[in-house]
């Protein structure tokens, strides 16, 4: 995406999270389950009370369909085959092995095979989404402006790109630097740590060199690990699709984390970091100070506490 494309987008998206400038706006987000959820509920809640109309896509099995909170949004439930109690014991198996302490590259062998089975867990969710005809016709009948949705798994962007719609992701990370390589931020080995390294980036000679390694291994096991997602996807939009296809034309990223507790590189223009937003029901600290707030820029929204 080119920069003279990137700012009207942004505007775009910046006109759309502004309260009483366009009201009506349709909004569809795909969610992924678990604290990835509980991080873009805050922000889903503050839009549907703004008086847009938001519909949350979930599957019928999820850990946090049933909620009992009262919510301004609507959930909109697709179904699924999968129990509960499986994707219970693909996370607790997920969960142990990262407790594991083992050497290099051992650990990356380890963590890979436990992704993957998580992932094709939860994202047999996703292709049965795709096999929903009635699911599928309500999306298409709705008339949604944008859809928000986290990548993790591939399934909003693939679902965006099958509605033709503009989309915008919000997230914390992808594996293999996926999240920076698509907006085609530079990422020197002998400076950004790769995932699975547990290296800062500040690295010895041999850290560099295993940075090496695993960036190497990156070529393999990241198409193997959303293999399912790349052959979904090219089911579904009826052409050869990439990783990189799906990822490069989000609208806007909106980053979950804060860039002054990384290590500094360069982004692009559409990546825009808003911090942790895990701590809406702030409480203050002893002294009487509170330091819970949680912030988004004034880029996004300026009238959310």
């Amino acid at each position: 995406m080119t920069l003279r494309l990137c700012y009207p987008l942004a505007a775009w998206i910046f006109i759309l999270l502004l309260p009483g400038v366009s009201e009506g706006g349709k909004l569809l987000v795909v969610p992924m389950v678990g604290s990835h959820w509980l991080s873009m509920k805050e922000v889903v809640q503050k839009l549907a009370e703004r008086g847009h109309e938001v519909v949350v896509l979930k599957p019928e099995v999820s850990w946090h369909t049933g909620e009992t909170q009262k919510h301004a949004y609507t959930v909109k439930t697709y179904p699924v085959s999968t129990k509960l109690e499986e994707l219970d014991n693909a996370f607790q198996l997920y969960v142990a092995t990262h407790l594991k302490s083992m050497p290099f590259p051992l650990n990356v062998l380890a963590l890979y095979n436990i992704s993957s089975n998580v992932f094709s867990t939860f994202f047999l969710q996703c292709k049965e989404l795709f096999s929903s005809t009635e699911t599928l016709q309500y999306l298409n009948q709705s008339g949604f402006d944008a859809v928000l949705t986290d990548p993790i798994f591939m399934c909003g962007a693939t679902l965006a790109n099958y509605l033709s719609l503009p989309f915008v992701f919000f997230m914390r990370g992808l594996p293999c630097n996926l999240h920076f390589e698509a907006a085609q931020c530079p990422s020197p080995l002998s400076y950004v740590p790769r995932t699975f390294s547990f290296s800062s980036d500040h690295m010895t000679f041999f850290q560099r060199v295993e940075n090496t390694l695993i960036s190497l291994l990156e070529l393999f096991y990241c198409n193997g690990y959303y293999r399912a997602a790349i052959q979904l996807s090219s089911e579904v939009l009826h052409r050869d699709v990439s990783l990189i296809d799906l990822l490069n034309s989000a609208s806007v990223s909106i980053m979950r984390f804060d860039f002054v507790f990384e290590y500094p590189r360069p982004v692009m223009p559409n990546m825009v970091f808003i911090g942790g937003i895990n701590c809406a029901q702030r409480k203050p600290l002893p002294k009487g100070e509170d330091y819970g707030e949680c912030y988004l820029p004034d880029l996004l929204l300026t009238e959310l506490k």
